[in-house]
């Protein structure tokens, strides 16, 4: 099967090794691209972070050569992402933003500050509000942006395309406009969302929001 990844990179590229691995054949095409964004990262007072990605975790790990404190983690690839990037202590949710408030609520009797959130500008969910309900103190810090771009001209039919994101479904719904698409695969329900009525072959989600989850969707090759 041809399948369209419509994540970023360097995410993209990994994805595309996995189908390989599956025997389809990747068409590695972002809609979207992350920019850093300039701007201090004030640790002071922080007591852990919370990652609801890995391009939060690669951002973070850029800018700053702060290991030592606890990383929670949204789900098992962000884990990755911080142990990979010095992290000692990582905490997986291994589920979606709102696990990610429980774990950390969880725990926050031993965090003696803030939880720092380091994201994007434009994040898909509000993680300190969430923790706020839960009597946890935290703050977000913007430091990338994800930026739309367009498919190739001339990008030949595909069998199935691959949604990680709210966002990029978004780009999705709008670059495909009218147009019938293929069979469109998403990583969770609010993946799926901006797609419902849309002209796809079909529109599922994974069961849980990870990656291993939504390649389990795919028919075989």
């Amino acid at each position: 099967m041809r399948i369209w990844i419509t994540r970023a990179e360097p995410g993209a590229s990994r994805t595309a090794e996995k189908l390989r691995a599956l025997g389809h054949a990747p068409v590695v095409a972002p809609l979207l691209e992350v920019h850093a964004l300039p701007g201090p990262i004030d640790l002071d007072g922080v007591a852990a972070l919370a990652f609801t990605s890995a391009n939060g975790v690669r951002a973070f790990a850029e800018r700053s050569a702060e290991r030592s404190l606890p990383a929670f983690t949204v789900g098992d690839a962000t884990a990755a992402a911080a142990r990979t990037a010095g992290f000692a202590e990582v905490a997986s949710a291994s589920g979606d933003l709102n696990a990610l408030a429980d774990l950390i609520a969880a725990r926050a009797g031993g965090l003696k500050g803030t939880v720092l959130a380091p994201g994007p500008r434009e994040p898909a969910g509000d993680l300190p509000r969430a923790l706020a309900a839960q009597g946890v103190t935290a703050r977000a810090l913007a430091l990338y942006e994800t930026l739309p771009v367009f498919p190739p001209r001339g990008m030949a039919p595909v069998d199935a395309v691959l949604v990680h994101s709210p966002k990029a479904a978004e780009r999705l719904a709008l670059v495909t406009g009218d147009r019938t698409g293929p069979a469109a695969y998403c990583i969770s329900p609010a993946a799926a969302a901006p797609l419902a009525g849309r002209p796809f072959a079909r529109i599922e989600w994974a069961a849980r929001p990870d990656e291993d989850s939504l390649l389990a969707l795919l028919p075989p090759p």
